[in-house]
C-alpha cells in the first residue's frame, strides 16, 4: 500500500477509528510529520487537535537507547532499570534532562503562541504519527500523555513494520495501524509524497482544526408509539449509596426485562437505545434504561472508562430491579453499547449474577477481557461490517467466551449504526436473541 500524501494517510487512518466517535477524544499529532495526518483524524472524529511535544532521553554513551522521556510542563518519565543498567549518574541524567527540556520548550513555543495546551485529564488521548519505525518517540509520547492524566491512550499510525505491536505493547491501551507491509525499511517508502513537514505547516494544521466545525446532524428521533406498547415511567434506581435516574417500561406478563448499559457520552436518553428498547417492548419484553453515573461523577471523564465501577452499578441496579413488584420473576438480560457492553459482560460474569442473556451492539468486549471466560449468559455480539477495528476486537473477544455465543455482522454499518436500515437490523437481532433466551430464563426474586 502506498499513500498519496499525509492527508490521504490520515483519511484512511480515520476510517479505522470510527469507534472512538462520541468519546472524549483529544487527537495529538507528533510534530512535524504526524500533525497533517492527525488533522484528518481530528476532523473525522469531531475532536480537538493538539500536538504532543516530547523528547526521548537517550543514554549519554548510547543516545539511541532511551532511558526516559520528557514533555511540556516538565513532565518527566524515567526508566530506572535502564538508568541503572547503563550506569548513568544523577549528574548525567540531569544534564540530558535539561538539554532535552530546552528543546521541548522551544518547539512547543512555536506551536502554542496563540493557544494553550489541550488538557488531557480524564480524556482519550489519540496519539498520531505518520508511521512507526523503531517506536521510541511514539512510546515516549504515550508515556507523557499518561503523565498528563489521560484516561486512555490510543496509538494510531498509517504504516508500521510487521510485529510493531509486540515491540511496544505496554505503551498504549489500544494500537491501530492501516498497513504493516513486509519489506519495511522506512516510513517514506510507503508515501508517494513524503516531503518534510515544516513548522509553518504544523501551525496551519492547528489553525485549521481550531476553525468552527459545522453543527452535527441531530440523532434520529424515537419512532412513534404503537398500540399495545407499555407505558414507561421515570424511576430513581438505587446503586449503593447513590440514586441513578432511569426509565422503566414493563408489559404485563413480560417474561424478561432487559437492562441497558449505555456507552460513553450517552445516557438513558440515547435515541438509539430508546429505539432498541421500543422494539423489545413491542415484542413483550420489559426494559430499563438508566444513567450509569451521577451528574457529578460524569464530570470526571475517567469514570466513563472505569469498567469495574460501571459493572458494579449495573449489578446494584439489577438488584434494585429484582426487588420491584413489576419485575416479578422475569428473567434479566443486559444490552450494552460501546463501553457499556464491557460493563454488561463484566457484571454478567459475577458469581450468582443470574443474567440469562447479553447483547453487545458495537461493543468493546475487549475491555472486559479478564472476565470473558467466566461469562455464562448467552451472548450475542453485533458489529457493523464497516466498523473494522471493533469487528476485529469482537472476533478476538469471542474466542475467549465459553458460553453460548454468536457474532452477527450488519453489512454496511459503521460504529454508530447511522446508515439507513442498520439500526433496525441490529434491533431485530437483539429482539430475537432476547426473546429466545429470556422466555426460558425466569429468575425467582429473592
Amino acid at each position: 500500500m502506498v499513500f498519496t500524501d499525509r492527508g490521504d494517510a490520515g483519511r484512511r487512518l480515520a476510517a479505522r477509528l470510527g469507534h472512538l466517535r462520541g468519546e472524549p477524544v483529544v487527537v495529538l499529532g507528533l510534530p512535524r510529520g504526524g500533525v497533517p495526518v492527525a488533522l484528518e483524524v481530528a476532523r473525522a472524529l469531531g475532536a480537538p487537535l493538539d500536538v504532543i511535544v516530547v523528547r526521548k532521553l537517550g543514554v549519554p554513551s548510547r543516545p539511541e537507547l532511551g532511558m526516559g522521556a520528557i514533555g511540556e510542563d516538565g513532565v518527566l518519565v524515567i526508566n530506572r532499570a535502564v538508568v541503572q543498567r547503563a550506569g548513568v549518574t544523577a549528574e548525567e541524567l540531569a544534564a540530558v534532562q535539561a538539554r532535552e527540556q530546552a528543546r521541548v520548550e522551544a518547539r512547543a513555543a512555536r506551536y502554542r503562541a496563540a493557544r494553550p495546551r489541550e488538557p488531557l485529564a480524564g480524556r482519550v488521548a489519540v496519539i498520531v504519527d505518520d508511521g512507526i519505525a523503531t517506536g521510541s518517540t511514539a512510546t515516549a509520547a504515550c508515556q507523557v500523555a499518561r503523565a498528563h492524566g489521560a484516561a486512555r491512550v490510543v496509538l494510531a499510525v498509517p504504516v508500521a513494520p510487521p510485529g510493531w505491536e509486540t515491540r511496544i505493547a505496554a505503551a498504549a491501551d489500544e494500537m491501530v495501524c492501516v498497513a504493516t507491509p513486509p519489506g519495511f525499511f522506512s516510513i517514506g517508502q510507503f508515501y508517494a509524497d513524503f516531503c518534510q513537514a515544516t513548522d509553518d505547516e504544523v501551525a496551519a494544521c492547528l489553525q485549521a482544526a481550531a476553525a468552527p466545525a459545522p453543527a452535527p446532524q441531530a440523532a434520529a428521533a424515537d419512532p412513534p408509539a404503537r398500540a399495545g406498547e407499555p407505558r414507561g415511567e421515570e424511576v430513581a434506581t438505587a446503586a449503593g449509596n447513590v440514586e441513578l435516574a432511569g426509565y422503566l417500561a414493563v408489559p404485563d406478563g413480560a417474561p424478561g426485562i432487559v437492562v441497558f448499559a449505555h456507552g460513553s457520552g450517552s445516557s438513558r436518553h440515547s435515541p438509539r437505545n430508546r429505539y432498541v428498547a421500543r422494539v423489545l417492548n413491542q415484542a413483550g419484553l420489559g426494559t430499563l434504561l438508566f444513567d450509569l453515573l451521577t451528574p457529578g461523577e460524569e464530570t470526571d471523564r475517567g469514570n466513563v472508562f472505569d469498567i469495574g465501577l460501571l459493572a458494579r452499578r449495573l449489578t446494584q441496579v439489577t438488584g434494585w430491579l429484582r426487588a420491584q413488584p413489576r419485575a416479578g420473576q422475569a428473567a434479566i438480560g443486559y444490552f450494552g453499547a460501546s463501553t457499556g457492553a464491557a460493563a454488561a459482560l463484566w457484571a454478567a460474569a459475577e458469581p450468582g449474577a443470574g443474567v440469562a442473556a447479553v447483547v453487545s451492539r458495537g461493543g468493546r468486549p475487549d475491555l472486559a477481557r479478564p472476565r470473558l471466560g467466566t461469562v455464562t449468559a448467552a451472548t450475542l455480539l453485533i458489529v457493523g461490517g464497516n466498523d473494522e477495528v471493533v469487528l476485529d476486537l469482537n472476533r478476538q473477544a469471542q474466542a475467549l467466551l465459553r458460553c453460548e455465543n454468536h457474532l452477527a455482522v450488519v453489512p454496511g454499518a459503521t460504529h454508530l449504526f447511522e446508515e439507513p436500515g442498520t439500526l433496525e437490523a441490529a434491533a431485530a437481532l437483539a429482539r430475537d436473541w432476547f426473546v429466545s433466551h429470556l422466555a426460558s430464563g425466569r429468575h425467582p426474586v429473592a
